[in-house]
């Protein structure tokens, strides 16, 4: 047949499911916007994946949302990529949690920012893994606060560590104490100094040890003195000496005394001469023997 775009959208709509089977990709590739937008239901169930493969990208994007929402997961699966961004943000926000589901790593990185913006909560949890950790920076940077909020923890522990960068405060912000408590090491490690600094003191209460161990140097540095007085002593006392060296004097003078008698020695010796400095009588005096035994004579 070969050519289709000669037939009236009343005749397209006739073809029967097996005719329809037996076009091959090039009659596919023929129809036009119209003729597309023409297909039943049916007709689209019966398409085969090298056939939705085989559609123009203005084809694809003359889907209606009734048609988007018959097609196989299979068939959604097979769209290229030049396909999938094709599709308007209407279409992208009617596709079935099973066909997000079933997108491949190299659709879900083709996903455009307006696209993943108009994802509905639904379509976001459905999002595997692997997709979330392929969405482009931009894309992660798009996502709104309830999309955040409504991803699941396995799928912020797949971020990439520019992802993570991409992210603005006020969604870092967002993320629920629970979502915060299960953020990987690797996620934590990835916090810009900026994402540090504006999370809540729910959300630092929140951190997991081994999360606030992952905070880098320079965000432990720019902690605010409401962040670290919030931080549990098992927390405080978990800080490696790298973090605890790249305390401000301010910073260590907030500490309160809980906090204090909870400092190893080794955290301890790891202060610098002018946070041992800052140190306040109470706060002195709240340390332990073993501990002041740890000072460095230069300390």
């Amino acid at each position: 047949m070969a050519n289709l775009s000669g037939f009236s959208t009343a005749a397209i709509a006739a073809f029967s499911t097996d005719q329809v089977q037996a076009w091959t990709t090039a009659d596919v590739a023929s129809l036009t916007t119209a003729q597309v937008a023409a297909l039943t239901t049916n007709q689209i169930v019966a398409l085969k994946s090298q056939q939705t493969g085989a559609l123009s990208t203005a084809g694809v994007a003359a889907l209606t949302t009734n048609q988007i929402v018959a097609m196989e997961t299979a068939d959604a699966a097979a769209l290229k990529t030049s396909q999938i961004a094709a599709l308007s943000t209407t279409q992208v926000s009617k596709l079935t949690t099973d066909q997000v589901a079933a997108l491949t790593t190299a659709q879900a990185a083709t996903l455009k920012t307006e696209q993943i913006a108009n994802l509905t909560t639904d379509q976001v949890v459905a999002l595997t893994s692997t997709q979330v950790g392929a969405l482009s920076t931009s894309g992660v940077a798009a996502l709104t606060t309830n999309q955040l909020v409504a991803m699941e923890t396995a799928d912020l522990g797949a971020l990439k560590s520019t992802q993570v960068a991409a992210l603005t405060t006020n969604q870092v912000v967002a993320l629920t104490t629970d979502q915060i408590a299960n953020l990987s090491t690797n996620v934590v490690a990835a916090l810009t100094t900026d994402q540090v600094s504006k999370l809540t003191t729910n959300q630092i209460v929140a951190l997991s040890t081994n999360g606030v161990g992952a905070i880098s140097t320079k965000a432990i540095a720019a902690l605010t003195t409401n962040q670290l007085a919030a931080m549990e002593t098992v927390d405080v006392a978990s800080l490696k000496t790298a973090q605890i060296s790249a305390l401000s004097t301010d910073q260590i003078s907030k500490l309160s005394t809980d906090q204090i008698v909870n400092l190893t020695s080794a955290q301890v010796s790891a202060l610098t001469t002018a946070g041992v400095a800052a140190l306040s009588t109470n706060q002195l005096v709240a340390m332990e023997t073993a501990d002041l035994a740890a000072l460095k004579t230069s300390q």
